[in-house]
């Protein structure tokens, strides 16, 4: 996970950079300078992503662990322009993403590791459906920095909600409809054929999302209270 984190401060870094050395030079010659103005456009993104589960717990008892993994991001952006400043954007696409919880030994009376026990492997693929609202500065040059947050709701096609297994059979079972609410930031960079927007975006599930096992007293679920993703999105824009 660290070369992800070096990437986003990587970017982060030379977006920057180039923004403020437009941003002190004189005027240059713009790219694209219409690109904006039409009231639909389109594009596709690419990118990454690291997502996270957070816990609330019945009772106080040892904490679950979650082993993270990048996953990977892609899909479709279609925007509506309503004036300088405000955009409304869909932006559907594939999110795949893989996460191992780890429980303590002590929650099933044991004092050594056990794979098949101690360890759920939870593979997600969402097919995700965000509408957000992006705020933008005034552009300056060839770039401009916005905000945009909103809502959405994915589809968890790994969820197996309806499977009749569960934590005994080595089965950890998540439902198949999130919801989440969105916040990020990007700079919209103006090249000579196309707009290109590197973007971060921290992703926050509203609804509970673990399948309490068949058996009431379950190790593995009886003290989960509530299970929400929480995560963060890289992704690389093309318009």
């Amino acid at each position: 996970m660290n070369y992800i984190y070096k990437l986003i401060l990587f970017l982060i870094l030379v977006s920057f950079q180039y923004s403020f050395g437009q941003f002190y030079h004189k005027k240059q010659v713009l790219n694209n300078e219409n690109f904006d103005k039409p009231p639909l456009s389109w594009g596709y993104f690419l990118g990454f992503n690291s997502y996270d589960f957070n816990f609330d717990y019945v009772n106080n008892a040892s904490d679950i662990q979650t082993k993270k993994s990048t996953g990977f991001n892609v899909g479709l952006i279609g925007n509506i322009r309503i004036n300088d400043y405000f955009d409304i954007r869909f932006e559907p696409g594939l999110i795949m993403s893989k996460r191992d919880i780890l429980y303590d030994y002590v929650d099933f009376g044991s004092d050594e590791f056990i794979e098949n026990i101690h360890l759920r492997e939870i593979k997600s693929t969402y097919i995700h459906f965000p509408i957000l609202v992006k705020i933008s500065s005034k552009r300056l040059n060839n770039f401009k920095p916005f905000l945009l947050g909103g809502l959405s709701t994915a589809i968890n096609l790994s969820s197996k909600e309806n499977s009749l297994n569960d934590n005994s059979l080595g089965e950890f079972r998540t439902k198949r409809n999130i919801f989440f609410y969105e916040i990020g930031f990007g700079i919209d960079f103006y090249l000579e054929w196309f707009k290109f927007t590197p973007s971060i975006r921290g992703i926050f599930a509203i609804n509970d999302e673990h399948i309490p096992d068949n058996e009431i007293n379950s190790p593995w679920t009886s003290n989960i209270k509530h299970m929400k993703t929480s995560g963060f999105v890289l992704n690389f824009t093309f318009q």
